[in-house]
Order: structure tokens, then sequence, then C-alpha cells
């Protein structure tokens, strides 16, 4: 199978991660930070190792680095966390259902308001979006570093100097971005929250909340950190605030083997096979009669995510199409149906074309290959 459904999850993992994931079974398998024997340590120290290097990669404060389930949680925490009774939060119109269900379940419990702030190609108007959404009310803006169904890169740095100065709460959705953008705590942003499985080539159900500390947040969990044992009120001391019960151990080990691997390997070399890939493959889709393409260039605003249709051709089938002649790529609406709303897929969604550091240029071009047999009806 060639894998190009990257924007889900990347796949195949780096050697090392697999080693690390591997090693953590064997090796760490006591509780970290619920011991003093000399296992529980040594589990304690590979954890904080890895918290460390994502720490590192973010320019955060490694108490400040929270290891999470995955990135929805991660954005829940940090949204629930920070809005309260009748307040109101900007969201950008391409965001992902991890931040559009959390508000809207807090706009009926406790009568949150929210409004979307529209993006443009143009990021002064962008940015003009949004400050002109912000109210005397607003607690919170939160937008995503680059969406999940065009790729569009949001300017983040210049929304959050907008933030700071109106000293509102910035939370950055990195799931899409990080990996292939660069982007740290110093671009201005209080909170990034990110997933482990995608850009970061961690395992499946990890995640980070990383934060610069100003904003005091709410629990979503209570319960066990293995520190002020005789309390019972949570610590108010990170990481242990956000980390009830045993974290995933291993997850957060190899998680963090794979951010020394994007470090080693650089995300400038990283994103430039990643966009020389989807470049090659944007270009010649323009050229393939009845293949829909929706935007009119491909170009470093973008994350190397593209969206597709072969015709009127529902997108599931497309992709079930594609799926059986070799290519793992997701159709769909991608748990973001305002994105789909806005560039016209609302009815039919969009098959995501989305390449890795290990995709190859023969890959795509065999991608596209499959793709023109469809669209002639030869396949």
């Amino acid at each position: 199978m060639i894998y190009f459904d990257n924007a889900a999850t990347t796949y195949p993992k780096p050697p090392s991660v697999i080693s690390a994931m591997s090693r953590a079974l064997v090796r760490y398998g006591a509780n970290p930070g619920r011991a003093g024997h000399r296992l529980s340590l040594e589990t304690a120290e590979a954890v904080y190792n890895a918290r460390e290097s994502c720490a590192d990669f973010f320019g955060a404060e490694v108490e400040n680095t929270v290891f999470m389930p995955n990135c929805t949680y991660a954005l829940n925490t940090a949204i629930k966390g920070i809005l309260t009774p009748k307040s109101h939060i900007v969201m950008s119109d391409i965001e992902h259902n991890a931040v559009l269900r959390p508000v809207y379940a807090l706009s009926k419990a406790i009568g949150v308001s929210y409004s979307f702030a529209e993006t443009s190609e143009d990021d002064d108007l962008t940015l003009k979006e949004f400050e002109r959404r912000i109210t005397p009310n607003t607690r919170a803006v939160v937008c995503t570093l680059a969406g999940n169904v065009t790729g569009k890169i949001l300017p983040v740095k210049r929304i959050g100097e907008l933030c700071k100065k109106r000293g509102i709460c910035f939370i950055v959705d990195g799931a899409q971005g990080v990996g292939a953008v660069p982007v740290t705590l110093s671009d201005n942003i209080n909170i990034i929250c990110t997933a482990g499985h995608k850009g970061l080539y961690g395992p499946m159900g990890t995640g980070l909340m990383i934060t610069d500390g100003k904003y005091e947040l709410k629990t979503l969990v209570e319960g066990g950190t293995g520190s002020l044992s005789k309390e019972m009120a949570q610590p108010d001391f990170l990481p242990d605030r956000f980390e009830s019960g045993t974290i995933n151990t291993c997850g957060a080990i190899s998680l963090g083997e794979g951010v020394r691997f994007v470090s080693q390997k650089g995300l400038d070399t990283i994103r430039n096979h990643e966009m020389n890939l989807s470049k090659r493959f944007f270009n010649a889709m323009g050229n393939i009669k009845g293949v829909r393409l929706y935007s009119d260039s491909f170009d470093e605003r973008y994350a190397p995510v593209i969206p597709f249709n072969i015709g009127e051709m529902p997108s599931e089938e497309a992709a079930e199409r594609l799926s059986g002649m070799g290519f793992a790529l997701r159709g769909g609406f991608h748990c973001a149906y305002p994105a789909h709303r806005k560039i016209g897929t609302a009815s039919q969604g969009a098959v995501r074309f989305s390449p890795s550091v290990f995709s190859t240029a023969s890959e795509v071009n065999a991608l596209l290959k499959a793709v023109g047999k469809i669209a002639a009806g030869l396949a």
C-alpha cells in the first residue's frame, strides 16, 4: 500500500521510534513517579528525557510540557480550562471539530459565546478579521496553525501579537502544521496543543499541551499524580496538574524519540521534501481532465496537504477506488465541515493528499497515473 494519508497519522514511523517503543515496553515497565525503587526511577528519567526533548522543540519550560492522550484532549483541556461562564472566544472559520465541539458544548453548558474570523489568502485581511471579532468579553482566541483540509497556514505570530496587546489567551492547534511549519511559544503563543502521531512521528494515542504558564487553567480530570498524595486537592503545579493517572509511558518515551528524529532531520529538510512532492502532485493534477483542485496555486503559504475531487464522484468513493488500486488517502469531510463549506465541497467532501518525509517522487507519479485512469473511466 502506498501511503498518502499522513495528515491523519504519519506512516511508516522512523525506525528509532519503533525501537524506542519496543525498548520502553521491555526496559521501562514500572510506573514513573509512583515508587522509589530503581525501575520506577529509571522509567521516570526516560519520561523526563522525552519531556525535555519536547520542551526544547517548542521553546518551553520542561514543567510546562504536558503529555496528553491526543491533540483533541489537549485542546479540550485548554479551551475548557480558560473559558468562564458568559465569556467569549474567537475561532477561525476552518477549525477542526476538536475546537468546534468543545466550544459549542460550553455555549450550551455555561453560556459561552463565540465568533468566527474569516480566513483569507491575504494574511492582512485574516488578521483584521480576528481583530474585528474581538470584544471586551473575549477570553481566548484559538486557531489552527495550518488547515487540515486545505493546508493553509494562518499568520499565528501576528494573531498572537494582537492577543498579547489585548491581554487575551492565544491557543494554537498545531496538529496539522507541527513538524512541517516551525512554531514555538516565542511566536506570541500562550498554549500550543498538538498531536504526537502526525508531524512529530510518534505513536497514536499521544499528544502535547505546551504552555507558557501565563494563564491558569481549570482541570478536566483530577486524580492520582504521584505528588501531594496526602491532599484531596489537585496539585496546582505543572505537569502534575494535568497528568492525573498513569500516563502513556511507552507513548511518551517514543514520542520523545519522534521529536528527536524531526530535530535531527531538520524542519527545513522535511518541509522542503514534502513541499516538493506536493507541488509535483498539484501541478500534474491540474493537467488531468475532470480533476478538481481548490486553490489557484500551491506554494509556501500552505502545509503539504492538498484536497481534490474526481469529477462529481463522491470523495469517499474516489478514495475507495484508489485504495483498491493500492493507495491510502482519506475522503470525506475530515472532521472540519466549515472548511469544506468554505471551499465549496460541502456536499461532496474531498480526497486529501498528504505526503511524509518517507514519501517518494515515484510514489507520487504512480498515484497520478491511478487518478488519471479513474478520471478517464478506465478504473
